[in-house]
This record gives structure tokens, C-alpha cells and sequence, in this order.
């Protein structure tokens, strides 16, 4: 099957998060599974590409005209690359904003994006089935229905349409539709108008004709008013064709046996290599090096509240009168930062952050700490918890999402489980959570149990790609769409 990727970004070209960590690793394997796949991104700023392919691409933006050209990238393990480029739009300091706040124009930027990626389909990769990503992407199904409706190359072509947080939907003014060729007919309650305004999201759960969430339980969520920030209606009237697939991990890049950026590489057949990565760790981030036993307890996240830094900055100071060492690494809303320094000034030697993305130091936490601490009040699908299973790091999650899907709470009488997980959001949920994962610690029989249990566990992404094949050909089945045809166009080549 040919698949089209159309996403707002992606590694190792763009990122923001986990978003680019998908439809990277996704099509690879996808690929690896017999499929053909290309990816359509934005050529953003220092993102370079090879000799246009259509070097003016004709854009009908309402009662104007653009003229993007479509840029051949490079092919990747099996991957094709294509981009949109128009300086104008995409050659700017950020993605989708500055420190100002969003871009104004996101709105005619994301909506000539889809149009380009529609036409790419056309005359450039014939496509079996379009697999759409967030809020940016969504008016590729609501074009294909309208705009392109009468197109006998793409009006049939299905849509599966991922959602990777529902917090992020792409709100604009009403008087976007002249600018951006969409009828007025369709701003009502049933199709893109949301509260007096146009929902790009929205758009994409309408008119797609499958929905998937990056985690099964994170698929159930987003029906209910908690989750569903004011759509899930909208998804409940679909649910017969949401799915839930919880994301998979790159084993290529987070292995303690293969781990370039670690102090010694280690396995589940010998675990001492991960003593030498803790000892380094205590270095990096100059803590205490008197007590090798100490457990020591691990972030890296974005701080927000959405990733339940209310309850860390809640229990900090009780946590911290365990025996324990405390070391994060992120960024994000400045008074998590403060507290983070407050809290290694007042426990000196024990508290250890560096305000940054840096991935090298972020595989030395995964590898040289003993607990790692997602307290997340939401989380889609959540990757840290599923490398630090790999990396023998024993996950305290809250029960949402893909931390819910992927961490199984440990059983002591069964000797089962990969980790401790709490329900309620509050800080006293979350620090019972830490004090029973401590009192294991203590057991180093015990512990190497949970230890284990969770480097067994295999969350590759070769279960995900086969589920999404079989998604993509229900979705073709839906149409009325038989196998996928062959050579319906030449594949274009830049000479």
C-alpha cells in the first residue's frame, strides 16, 4: 500500500514534540513492513531539500493566488520526503509562533499546506490512503469532500486522521474562511464552526473517516468533558470509528546495550553496568556521590502543569525527606524552574536540574536513575515511561493515557507489574505512589524483579505499523475501495 504522511513536522528535520517522534519512526517501519511511504512537511528554516519538482505549484487561497514550490527531500530508510515551500509562510523563527505568541496567518499557512499536500497526491506520489496528523492537517479531508470533490484522481481517497493531544485544535475567526477557499456553507455546528469560531481539529473529526489517539485508554478519554475540551461530542459521535494505537519506541536509539551517550552499556543479563551510569549521573549534575544505595529519582519533561508539576511542586519537600536524590532536566513555565532551584538550595547535594533539551543528558537520566516520575494530569501516549521500562528505570506514572496502557502496576504476591501507578490527581495520590515504589527499592531482590519485568517488555513500533496497515485498508473498505492500485501515475524525480 502507498501511504501519504501530511504532518506539520517531523524528525530530523522539524520538532516541537513528540509529534515529529511519530512520523519519523512510524513510516520507517511501515516501510520495513513492505509498504511504500512519503512524508509531506513544510520546509521551515534550515530544513534543506533538493531540486523542485514542481517548481510553482498553483494555490487557490480564496480570491487570491499562491505559488508554492514542492521541494524533493532526501529518501530516509525507505522513506520519500517532500516539502512545501514558501519562504513567506515557513522560513520564520518558529514553527507555528514566536515569543509574541502564534502566528496570525496560521491559518492560510496550514490550509495552503494541505491543499499542496492534495496536489502532491495528484501529480506527484499517487497515494493510497492519506494518514493526516493534528489540527494542521485537518482540512485535508474536508478539501478532498469539497474543493476536490468532483477530482476523479483524489475525491475518493481515504483519510485516517491522528490525534495527538486534544488540547491543540487550531482556532480561528470566522472571516479566515474567504481567505482560505472555504465555503461559509460549512461553518455550522455540525461541521467546522466551534463556539462562533472555525476548528481546524474539529474539521479533521468530522471529516475523516478514521480517527486514531496515540494510546487506547487516551482513544476512551477523549469522550468524556475532562479530556475533550468541548469536541467529545464530536468524537462520541464517531466512536465506532475512533481507534486507540499506542505509540511505539526507536530500540535503535534508546538501548542501555547500544547507548553511545551512556557510561557503560548494560542488559537485562547484566544489569552492573547501570551502578556505573548512576555514579556518572551524580557527577553531571554535581550531587552527592557518598551513597551509592541512595535512591535516586529522575525527570525529563516539559514543565506544565499538564505534566503534573502541580503535584511534584505540591510533595516536593516531603518526597525529599525520604532518602533520596532528586535530578530534572527540561523547560517550560518559569515557576517549576524556580522551585527546582529553590529545592537544591535548600537540599544541597541532593537536588540536581539543568533547564535545557539536551539529549544526550536525557539518556544518561533514563540509564543511571532508579525511579522515574511522570505524574501527568494527561498524557496521549507518554515515551518516557516506555524507555525508562527499557532502561531498567522503574516508572511512578498517574493512570492516564499511555502511561495507563503501557505501565502495569507491580503485584508483589504475583511478582508481576513494571511499575507504581496512582488514579487521583492529588498530591497525596502521587506521593504514596513514590513511598511504595521506595519501600521496594529497599528490597534489591525485589526490585531487580521489577527491573527485569520491565526491560522484557517490548514496545517497538512492529505491533503499532501493523495495526495502522490494517486501519488503512478498513478505511480504503469504507470508500468502497478495493486493493490499492498500481503505477496509477509515474512517480516524479528531480533530475
Amino acid at each position: 500500500m502507498r501511504i501519504l504522511f501530511v504532518a506539520s513536522e517531523g524528525l530530523p528535520f522539524s520538532k516541537t514534540g513528540g509529534l515529529a517522534d511519530v512520523v519519523e519512526a512510524l513510516p520507517k517501519a511501515l516501510v520495513a513492513q513492505g509498504h511504500e511511504v512519503a512524508v509531506v512537511l513544510p520546509r521551515y528554516r534550515g530544513t534543506k531539500a533538493d531540486t523542485p519538482i514542481i517548481p510553482s505549484l498553483t494555490i487557490p487561497m480564496g480570491n487570491r493566488l499562491r505559488f508554492p514550490e514542492i521541494a524533493d527531500g532526501t529518501q530516509l530508510s525507505g522513506v520519500h520526503y517532500f516539502f512545501v515551500d514558501d519562504p513567506a509562510y515557513f522560513d520564520r523563527e518558529g514553527l507555528y509562533g514566536n515569543f509574541a505568541g502564534d502566528y496570525a496567518d496560521n491559518a492560510e499557512r496550514y490550509s495552503e499546506f494541505c491543499r499542496a499536500a492534495i496536489e502532491i497526491s495528484k501529480h506527484v506520489w499517487p497515494t493510497d490512503v492519506f494518514h493526516c496528523h493534528d489540527w494542521q492537517t485537518g482540512l485535508v479531508p474536508v478539501l478532498l469532500r469539497t474543493s476536490y470533490g468532483d477530482d476523479p484522481v483524489v475525491k475518493d481517497l481515504p483519510v485516517v486522521f491522528t490525534i495527538h493531544n486534544m488540547g491543540y485544535h487550531g482556532q480561528f475567526r470566522r472571516d479566515v474562511l474567504p481567505r482560505i477557499g472555504v465555503s461559509e456553507m460549512l461553518f455550522t455546528p455540525a461541521l467546522l464552526e466551534f463556539y462562533g469560531s472555525v476548528n481546524f481539529l474539529k474539521a479533521g473529526l468530522v471529516y475523516s473517516d478514521y480517527l486514531t489517539t496515540v494510546s487506547r485508554r487516551y482513544a476512551q478519554e477523549i469522550q468524556t468533558p475532562e479530556y475533550g475540551y468541548g469536541l467529545d461530542g464530536v468524537v462520541r459521535g464517531r466512536a465506532d470509528r475512533v481507534v486507540g494505537i499506542l505509540n511505539g519506541v526507536d530500540y535503535g536509539a534508546w538501548n542501555p546495550a547500544k547507548d553511545p551517550f551512556i557510561a557503560a552499556n548494560y542488559s537485562g543479563k547484566d544489569l552492573s553496568g547501570k551502578q556505573t551510569c548512576k555514579q556518572a549521573l551524580l557527577e553531571v549534575f554535581g550531587l552527592a556521590t557518598d551513597n551509592p544505595h541512595r535512591a535516586l529519582l529522575g525527570i525529563v519533561s516539559r514543565f506544565a502543569d499538564q505534566k503534573g508539576f502541580d503535584l511534584i511542586a505540591d510533595r516536593a519537600h516531603e518526597m525529599l525527606r525520604e532518602d533520596v536524590m532528586l535530578v530534572v532536566l527540561g523547560t517550560g513555565d518559569r515557576r517549576y524552574e524556580d522551585l527546582f532551584r529553590a529545592l537544591a538550595g535548600a537540599y544541597p547535594g541532593r537536588v540536581g536540574y539543568k533547564f535545557a533539551y539536551d539529549n544526550a543528558i536525557a539518556h544518561k537520566i533514563e540509564a543511571g536513575s532508579d525511579i522515574f516520575l511522570m505524574p501527568s494530569r494527561y498524557e496521549p501516549s507518554g515515551l518516557n515511561q516506555m524507555y525508562s521500562l527499557k532502561y531498567g528505570t522503574v516508572p511512578v506514572v498517574r493512570a492516564t493515557g499511555g502511561l495507563d496502557d503501557s505501565i502495569e502496576n507491580f503485584d508483589l504476591e504475583q511478582g508481576t507489574g513494571t511499575g507504581f501507578k496512582f488514579t487521583e490527581y492529588t498530591g497525596a495520590a502521587f506521593l504514596y505512589a513514590v513511598k511504595q515504589a521506595l519501600q521496594h527499592y529497599a528490597d534489591e531482590r525485589i526490585w531487580k524483579r521489577i527491573q527485569l519485568n520491565g526491560m522484557a517488555k517490548d514496545f517497538s513500533w512492529k505491533t503499532p505499523a501493523s495495526e495502522y496497515a490494517k486501519l488503512y485498508a478498513a478505511a480504503r473498505t469504507a470508500r468502497g475501495l478495493g486493493q490499492p492500485a498500481r503505477n496509477q501515475l509515474p512517480v516524479a524525480t528531480s533530475n
